[in-house]
């Protein structure tokens, strides 16, 4: 993570903030804020905007300094995906992932906490919420860093993390077997 990408996320979030749609920083930089750190070039944050906040978001950024299409956004929110900005200068993508209409979405959105991010003040995931998305990344086919991901935070803060409340989420969601896979790799890696 370098100054490029907390210029962007500073950028992002304040125009965020300004329209006042609820968001915060998922993926990579979730998991490395809270767990073992990771190269990656793109942002990732969870946002619940309305149509004409949405709206007001695309028409906000820059066209000289960002590539976003307008209808590719409003896809993504009537299907509840996702959508990119791109920052033209850098190449650095922000996927802006729309929060999902299903209870884990909705208080995952609701626990999240401020942190500080490469100098900026962001509200962010929590480990617990971070470790579930990772797992359902991974049940999706996703890369095999979700896993490395999940067993990062774990190593670092296994004894912090609630653990009744991933086990609820776990179950609910499916994804056993990917928990207990990163279960597996967090204690291999511990006594390797």
């Amino acid at each position: 993570m370098n100054e490029g990408a907390g210029a962007l996320l500073g950028s992002m979030t304040e125009i965020l903030r300004s329209i006042d749609i609820p968001h915060m920083v998922v993926g990579s930089f979730a998991s490395t804020f809270h767990g073992v750190p990771r190269t990656t070039h793109d942002l990732d944050l969870v946002i619940d905007p309305s149509v004409e906040q949405l709206d007001r978001l695309v028409a906000g950024l820059d066209p000289e300094r960002y590539y976003v299409d307008l209808e590719v956004a409003r896809d993504a929110l009537a299907r509840r995906t996702m959508f990119n900005v791109i920052e033209i200068e850098t190449a650095w993508k922000v996927d802006l992932v729309i929060k999902k209409a299903r209870p884990f979405s909705v208080e995952e959105l609701s626990r999240r906490e401020p942190a500080i991010l490469i100098g900026v003040a962001v509200p962010m995931a929590t480990a617990e919420d971070t470790i579930i998305s990772k797992l359902e990344w991974a049940k999706d086919g996703a890369s095999s860093r979700q896993l490395e991901d999940v067993a990062g935070i774990l190593r670092l803060r296994g004894g912090q993390l609630d653990l009744n409340y991933i086990a609820r989420w776990v179950g609910e969601l499916g994804i056993e077997k990917q928990w207990s896979d990163a279960e597996a790799l967090a204690t291999s890696s511990r006594s390797g």
